[in-house]
């Protein structure tokens, strides 16, 4: 209310007094420790979000999300693949609109600086994934305590899986948000039984299966805190009608993110049944040597999550049987299950694992806190110790292999210095044959078109790998030939290349690691592409030469993880070991250079 002092006061009144100051009471400890936490988190995800820019090395990354969120912008929002769900591309699209100011914006950068728009689209991702961590710490003080959440926020937001994959454009670690909204959810079903919590779980269960199929897997917590529900005393109807406006929740959520789930229903079913055969197919995959997804998949628990936060988890469950026998049936089902569906089939990768991650933080900070306060009652000095310890012990190997991630991944890409030496020392229009270790983009300069180069406005012409008119018994058959796909190169490898590299003057030979190594973990399988490689070195030059290890470190042995996701501590940068030979025989002792 404004005050005129001009005017005269009534006698008798007095003037109003001017409002107080807003007051703002002090962050509590609890607010400060999530707060950092959460800083903590998302800086991790953020530290060396430009690795390999301006070129998307991650084959997925550069084919899936990215593209497809703005092809949008030129066909419409039926997105005409469901291979993948299309929530995260949705997602990326609106944020591109507002980023880049439309449609003219996200073209023009993506077609003159395409790292400007995976960096916004790995950024998102990264806060995605912070807010899971955040959710996480909600649904754990639900479902235990503060300390409980935190520290399973804590670990979850150092662990090393999502970590790495905050890093890229992929609905992976996206999807782990909508899954601990469904844990918020299913936690108050447990505690509160009320109708906001039934529809907090079935939204989240809804948009975790539209941003990656697999998501679906925490509709195991929601089922088993509704299954507490229903045989407490009077509970049955409304754990039957709460259970029922879920499945209407999760329905309605599901659509929304992925509405041509329905509009093109056929699209959708032909995605959806390409998607279940993918991870039952194993053709193809050159270099999966691992024969038992289970034990792949434990496996994975100890390095993507860590040695202790595993063991933890399953002596949490032998814990809570004694001690509260519902959080059992809540959080165990879903790892458990997860694990055997998984492990079941032909093909596996560690970030297949993540949907699970965040049942297993929860069931493993219990059991660190549990341990702790149970010697801190033995020696109650020494209480604060044993929980720093604990602490410790649960997130010490999430930080440091988070921390080597980071500083990895700020550093050049081997696949980079090694097209930076090709600059400087190979010309233009030269011709050159490339491993598909990088995208077909990689032998073109970002902008334009090079002066000089090829006449498809590449820099080098470039071999076709991506055709093969060679059959396995070694006859060639006349016209294009067959498509080959990446996971196929080495197979159509053999010695006689060389004759016919230098015949046509494809003088210059890039080689990387992350294909050779795959005939090199099945030397049975591709026998002539190992006697191509030795054909290589014995007739070519090795004239420069790339290493992603570290000074008297490596090589790692190939592994479709490890090779792409850096985890060893061998590794000082990313990318391949990148080897340039070059070719002097035939018509190549010809050519400058």
């Amino acid at each position: 209310m404004a005050v005129d002092l001009t005017r005269p006061r009534e006698r008798g009144t007095r003037p109003p007094r001017p409002p107080a100051p807003p007051r703002f009471s002090r962050p509590s400890g609890w607010t400060l420790a999530v707060g950092g936490v959460l800083l903590v988190t998302f800086l991790l995800r953020i530290w060396g979000v430009k690795h390999g820019m301006p070129y998307a090395f991650n084959a997925d990354e550069n084919a899936h999300f990215v593209p497809k969120a703005i092809g949008l912008f030129g066909h419409g929002y039926n997105p005409h693949y469901f291979v993948n769900p299309p929530a995260y591309t949705y997602v990326l699209h609106i944020v591109f609109s507002v980023w880049f100011g439309g449609r003219d914006g996200v073209y023009e950068a993506y077609a003159t600086d395409p790292a400007s728009v995976f960096v916004v689209a790995r950024v998102t991702a990264g806060v995605a994934g912070t807010l899971a961590v955040w959710l996480l710490y909600v649904a754990g003080t639900r479902l235990f305590d503060r300390r409980v959440g935190l520290l399973a926020a804590a670990l979850f937001g150092v662990s090393f899986l999502p970590i790495f994959y905050s890093h890229l454009a992929l609905n992976d670690v996206p999807t782990l948000a909508p899954i601990c909204l469904a844990l918020v959810g299913a936690a108050g079903v447990l505690r509160f039984g009320r109708v906001t919590d039934y529809l907090v779980a079935g939204a989240g269960l809804g948009f975790a299966a539209a941003f990656k199929y697999t998501g679906g897997i925490v509709i195991l917590p929601l089922l088993g805190a509704t299954a507490a529900q229903f045989l407490a005393a009077g509970g049955r109807r409304p754990a039957l009608r709460g259970l029922a406006l879920a499945g209407g929740a999760a329905f309605v959520a599901f659509v929304v993110a992925n509405p041509y789930a329905l509009l093109s229903f056929s699209e959708f079913k032909d995605g959806l049944t390409h998607q279940t055969t993918v991870a039952d197919d194993a053709i193809g995959k050159l270099g999966l040597t691992e024969d038992n997804g289970f034990l792949y998949y434990l496996w994975t628990f100890t390095w993507g999550l860590g040695f202790v936060p595993a063991f933890a988890a399953l002596g949490a469950v032998v814990a809570l049987w004694r001690d509260e026998r519902r959080l059992v049936w809540v959080l165990a089902p879903a790892p458990l299950l997860f694990l055997l569906f998984m492990g079941s089939q032909t093909r596996f990768f560690g970030r297949w694992l993540m949907p699970v991650f965040p049942m297993v933080c929860l069931l493993a900070a219990y059991a660190v806190l549990e341990l702790s306060d149970g010697l801190g009652k033995r020696r109650p000095a020494l209480r604060p110790t044993f929980v720093a310890i604990g602490v410790l012990a649960l997130c010490g190997q999430g930080i440091v292999s988070s921390l080597h991630n980071g500083i990895v991944l700020s550093r050049p890409d081997t696949r980079n210095t090694t097209r930076a030496w090709m600059v400087a020392n190979i010309p233009p229009k030269s011709k050159i044959v490339v491993e598909p270790v990088a995208p077909d983009a990689w032998a073109s300069d970002i902008g334009g078109p090079v002066p000089g180069g090829a006449g498809n406005g590449s820099r080098w012409v470039k071999f076709s790998t991506s055709k093969e008119n060679r059959l396995p018994d070694g006859s060639v058959v006349a016209g294009e030939g067959r498509i080959l796909n990446v996971e196929d190169y080495e197979r159509s490898l053999t010695p006689e290349l060389i004759d016919i590299y230098e015949a046509q003057r494809f003088c210059w030979v890039i080689v990387g690691s992350t294909q050779r190594g795959r005939a090199e973990v099945e030397a049975g399988t591709v026998p002539k592409a190992l006697e191509y490689y030795k054909e290589l070195e014995r007739r070519g030059q090795v004239v420069h030469r790339d290493s992603p290890y570290a000074k008297g470190k490596g090589p790692v042995r190939f592994n479709f993880d490890w090779s792409f996701d850096y985890y060893p501590l061998d590794y000082a940068r990313p990318g391949p070991l990148m080897v340039v030979y070059r070719l002097h025989g035939g018509l190549c002792a010809d050519v400058p250079g």
